[in-house]
């Protein structure tokens, strides 16, 4: 078994935060990008791999991990609200956000809980499958870090009061190679210039010392944030930071005798993690302020306990959020109608009474629609459903021989059925049509920039560069990463 394991090439697989397939498909074909378009002309590219719900990183990045959207994970989004312990959960917003809910609990929830606390215990990462193997894996910069290998953590003295760790230190289960900014460094020497994960520089630093003193485990995950805050900015049409990262790519290819060299010798595996979508410069007309719209209710405050008289709370992941209903007696019936009088929202979504169906209506569509699992109607990923409605509310088509497609929100079924049923609540998923976002109190905002969190294909498409093997996902979805690269790897 071992003769046959060291036979496997190791499988890198860079995750390039916002990397969508339009913009790096002009980078490449412009010459501005020729790492990148040296392995998508080498290898195999999918453009439309279909990423989690909602589209933010840490959930994301825990389906990536898991092969399981977030009814299994168990991670709702970077903003969400714990019912049972009746506290807002927060992983790392806006500064405004973040302070108001408490700087110490943010991190904590961040570096810790995250991980050992929230990521589900019915699920297993890649990570602690491969390490029950006895194969060693390597993440680098990446928050989503569970695995089987106890890894000393510490903060930076000057910053050790804004934890709840005893000086500054704790000990976090991970892989057995194991890098995050200030906190866990594979260079001791280094020093990485964002606190809390490295830049692009540092973070392909990090990989090309794994490369050079020949300690590339079989399985590396390396993600690259940089790009993100930029596009929220400029606008998802921006390329610069592609331009910028290939060239983090190209120092790295360089390792090898040749670039040749580098795919035989390895497997590269090059995917985003969420689209964005161009938002508009009127606030008026972009922000879809959910205080204002459902003003008539008492709302929970994120920088305080919950209240018993509060009846609603909100927590926005810009694109998508939830609302809770925290009063048992409060019909959702009201809240419902109220919401599907502003025509930004696309879609309105909650479980039913008997926890199983879920319900869409529209602030943009006339109807309704129900769907559960197990089903007559098969969609294109295998899964069977039942459904009844206005298909349209969903951009579902129905064939007569029984076949289920998507359109504008690609898996949409399976998606909203794992946030709806993510974690423990009575709560409402709204989604803001392209060119919207959500507020609620001190909600970032992205006024004439873009966003993310949506179910829409705008943020749900992002590209896959496969290069180094012949092999392919058995779908085009995050959720089937794990399976393929477990193959890559151990088959």
């Amino acid at each position: 078994m071992k003769a046959a394991r060291s036979l496997r090439k190791p499988v890198i697989l860079l995750n390039i935060d916002s990397l969508m397939s339009g913009p790096l498909e002009v980078a490449a074909q412009t010459g501005r990008a020729p790492a990148l378009q040296f392995l998508m002309e080498n290898g195999n590219y999918i453009s439309n791999m279909v990423t989690s719900f909602p589209t933010m990183s840490v959930t994301i990045d825990s389906s990536l991990l898991t092969g399981t959207y977030a009814d299994k994970h168990h991670i709702p989004g970077l903003n969400w609200f714990d019912d049972s312990e009746k506290q807002f959960i927060n992983y790392g917003t806006g500064f405004r956000e973040t302070f108001r809910m408490g700087m110490r609990k943010s991190v904590h929830n961040m570096l810790y809980r995250l991980n050992h606390d929230h990521l589900g215990d019915e699920v297993t990462t890649i990570y602690e499958e491969l390490a029950a193997l006895g194969i060693p894996s390597a993440s680098i910069n990446s928050f989503v870090y569970r695995g089987n290998t106890p890894k000393r953590l510490r903060v930076p003295r000057l910053l050790s009061t804004l934890t709840y760790f005893e000086d500054g230190k704790w000990t976090a289960e991970g892989p057995s190679i194991f890098s995050l900014g200030t906190f866990s460094k594979l260079r001791s020497w280094s020093f990485p210039t964002q606190i809390a994960a490295g830049n692009r520089k540092y973070t392909a630093r990090e990989l090309r010392y794994l490369i050079r003193k020949n300690k590339l485990p079989l399985f590396t995950f390396c993600i690259f944030q940089d790009m993100d805050a930029r596009i929220h900015f400029k606008g998802p049409l921006d390329i610069k930071g592609i331009t910028k990262i290939d060239k983090e790519i190209q120092k790295t290819l360089n390792l090898y005798s040749s670039w040749e060299e580098a795919l035989n010798q390895n497997v590269w595996l090059i995917i985003g993690d969420n689209g964005h979508a161009a938002t508009g410069t009127k606030h008026r007309d972009v922000v879809i302020d959910l205080r204002k719209l459902l003003k008539s209710y008492r709302i929970a405050r994120i920088e305080r306990p919950v209240h018993k008289k509060d009846q609603l709370a909100f927590s926005v992941n810009q694109r998508m959020a939830y609302i809770y209903v925290l009063n048992e007696n409060l019909s959702l019936a009201p809240i419902i109608e109220r919401l599907k009088k502003d025509h930004r929202i696309d879609i309105i979504a909650w479980k039913n009474d008997d926890g199983i169906s879920v319900n869409i209506e529209s602030g943009m569509r006339k109807g309704s629609l129900r769907y559960s699992r197990d089903g007559e109607y098969r969609d294109v990923y295998n899964q069977t459903w039942n459904v009844h409605g206005n298909h349209e509310l969903l951009q579902l088509t129905l064939s007569n021989d029984k076949v289920l497609s998507y359109g504008d929100y690609p898996d949409a079924l399976a998606r909203l059925y794992g946030a709806l049923h993510s974690h423990k609540g009575r709560f409402i998923v709204v989604n803001a049509k392209p060119g919207c976002e959500f507020k609620a109190q001190s909600t970032p905002a992205h006024l004439s920039g873009a966003a993310h969190g949506s179910l829409h294909r705008q943020e749900s498409l992002v590209p896959l560069v496969i290069a180094g093997t012949n092999e392919k996902p058995v779908f085009p979805r995050f959720v089937d990463m794990k399976e393929f690269v477990f193959r890559l790897i151990v088959q």
